[in-house]
């Protein structure tokens, strides 16, 4: 009944290596650019403790989940990136093809009067972009590359995911995402069976942040050593005091599972709530710093012709 001409053909693979004596977990690990680490050690799981309806419920649920928040967080910084680069198309249009036709109307009947100084400002950038312009967009591009290259090294994606929990306004938004995604990976890798080592090494592979994953990396070194969950996640100086709390509560009771997915469910609450009082703040913002540059060019613009109407009325 798939639509989906690939996912029919990987149905219809995964049937037939069942057919052929491979376990449901074996067949998804043929496909491992559709199903991931996390999926496929959740069906071993499943499988083994005879659980894979429960386990596979479970992993519908984590996947919705993890889609919603990703979503909406997508969705809050989409906007304010689409409104800088229309303000910054507009200025270019601007500054290119309109503002230059002013000036040769000016230089015409000003008669080579100084013209205002925000005048003389929004000419002289005029000026340079045109004349810079292949410059501009040449190191514009290299630039680019520059951060792809980066980005995709070890050091370049630690850097960069540094600057993501740092950075202010989305810092914040970013540990929260993140704290959100480990809880409810590993709370439902721990639900589905499979042992803390191995889920935390699933965990560290799908954090999507170097930074966390080098801190859920040493969380696991320390259990392996004998050490509590949270210890070590107290000494990483991500994860917040109340987290560590809850993890340590849910180690005590023996119901670390439940407590993880508690801490990703109030993360997830968090993480909506500042979603919609962020997306409420930043869209006037946005609107006035769009209105203040496009208002500064026309005022330039208009400033020297209200001198000219006052000189024709004079004569």
């Amino acid at each position: 009944q798939e639509k989906s001409k690939v996912l029919k053909r990987i149905a219809g693979e995964l049937c037939e290596a069942v057919e052929g004596g491979s376990t449901f977990a074996e067949a998804l690990a043929q496909h491992p650019k559709v199903f991931d680490k996390l999926y496929v050690n959740m069906a071993k799981a499943g499988e083994v403790g005879g659980v894979l309806q429960i386990t596979l419920n479970r992993l519908a649920e984590f996947i919705e989940k993890a889609e919603a928040i990703k979503s909406k967080v997508k969705g809050a910084m989409i906007y304010p990136i689409v409104v800088l680069v229309m303000a910054l198309g507009i200025m270019g249009v601007l500054l290119v093809a309109v503002v230059p036709k002013f000036a040769e109307i000016f230089k015409d009947l000003l008669g080579g009067q100084q013209l205002p100084a925000l005048t003389a400002f929004v000419v002289n950038s005029s000026n340079i972009m045109i004349a810079r312009a292949p410059y501009i967009g040449a190191g514009a591009v290299v630039l680019v590359i520059l951060f792809n290259v980066l980005i995709r090294t070890r050091i370049g994606r630690y850097m960069f995911d540094v600057v993501k929990l740092k950075a202010p306004v989305f810092g914040s938004l970013n540990l929260r995402v993140g704290i959100s995604r480990f809880s409810r990976t590993l709370g439902t890798l721990s639900n589905s069976g499979v042992q803390i080592l191995q889920a935390l090494i699933i965990v560290r592979d799908t954090a999507g942040n170097e930074v966390i994953a080098r801190a859920i990396q040493s969380v696991h070194d320390s259990i392996k050593e004998g050490e509590s969950v949270a210890s070590p996640m107290e000494a990483s100086g991500i994860f917040p005091t109340m987290v560590v709390s809850m993890v340590a509560v849910g180690e005590e009771t023996g119901r670390l599972p439940d407590m993880l997915i508690k801490i990703a469910d109030i993360y997830d609450n968090e993480v909506d709530s500042a979603v919609d009082g962020m997306t409420s703040v930043i869209e006037p913002i946005l609107i006035i710093f769009l209105a203040v540059i496009v208002g500064t060019i026309v005022i330039a613009m208009f400033m020297p012709m209200i001198g000219i109407i006052q000189n024709l009325g004079k004569s």
